[in-house]
């Protein structure tokens, strides 16, 4: 019974979050364009479908995702061996990382619709890989971070000068894209997982800040996907000007 009042809570919380977007676009489509909205059963439909699907998702974090990474970050930090240090935190934090990037619902579209617009040229699985390794060191190290107690703005910082440094000489269709990356992963299934495995260890670590550790995690998850892929962009460029500078040498030596 309490699950069901908290599922109507959560419901009703939805629908006004999701209010003002139904009023900007049905007053854009009567006032401004003045144009019927076509097939409305449907859309209605379709917008009463999008408040279920995230009340239900927000009601799986708070009851599953939450308190499972929060419950993973509490026994990784208790088996703290003294021979391995963190070392299971770091591996499930890179796990965690690469396989929720992987999954990501937002990531996937945005390759398919990359692979699509450069006619082939990017790759979904490359993307989608150069993200998820990007997120999966880049959670690891705010993992060894969070353990250590550095500061998090010279993370920060170092990050982002290595950004525009790779920006300077990465090609410059890929700089677009992967500046969304750093976005489009830290979305629905990532964030979540990420923000409980934060928390879960800056609570459990003592000395450290949930508001601070906990959610700077969310900061790496961001950053480095930016530098994986303009580094996998980089070196598919090396290798493509390898090739083609061995094809004439190729050549000569078939010539002769």
């Amino acid at each position: 019974m309490d699950l069901v009042t908290e599922f109507f809570k959560v419901l009703l919380a939805t629908t006004r979050d999701v209010i003002p977007i139904v009023a900007i676009i049905f007053g854009f489509q009567i006032i401004v364009i003045r144009k019927k909205i076509p097939a409305l059963p449907q859309v209605v439909m379709g917008f009463f479908l999008v408040l279920l699907g995230l009340t239900f998702f927000l009601l799986g974090l708070e009851k599953a995702l939450f308190p499972v990474g929060r419950l993973m970050a509490e026994q990784l930090t208790a088996l703290n061996d003294p021979t391995v240090g963190y070392l299971w935190v770091y591996l499930f934090a890179f796990s965690i990382g690469a396989s929720t990037t992987i999954a990501e619902p937002s990531l996937i579209a945005v390759a398919i619709k990359a692979n699509q617009v450069s006619g082939g040229a990017i790759g979904i699985w490359g993307l989608r890989i150069a993200v998820a390794i990007g997120v999966a060191v880049g959670i690891t190290l705010g993992a060894w971070r969070i353990v250590t107690g550095y500061p998090i703005h010279w993370f920060i910082v170092a990050g982002y000068i290595i950004v525009v440094i790779q920006t300077t000489f990465a090609p410059k269709l890929i700089v677009p894209l992967a500046y969304d990356s750093g976005g489009v992963t830290t979305s629905t299934v990532t964030v979540p997982l990420v923000a409980a495995l934060g928390l879960g260890l800056a609570e459990n670590i003592p000395g450290r800040s949930a508001l601070i550790d906990g959610f700077g995690l969310i900061a790496f998850a961001s950053l480095f996907p930016i530098m994986s892929v303009m580094a996998y962009a980089q070196i598919a460029n090396f290798k493509s000007s390898r090739t083609k500078n061995s094809r004439p040498t190729a050549n000569k030596i078939n010539e002769v």
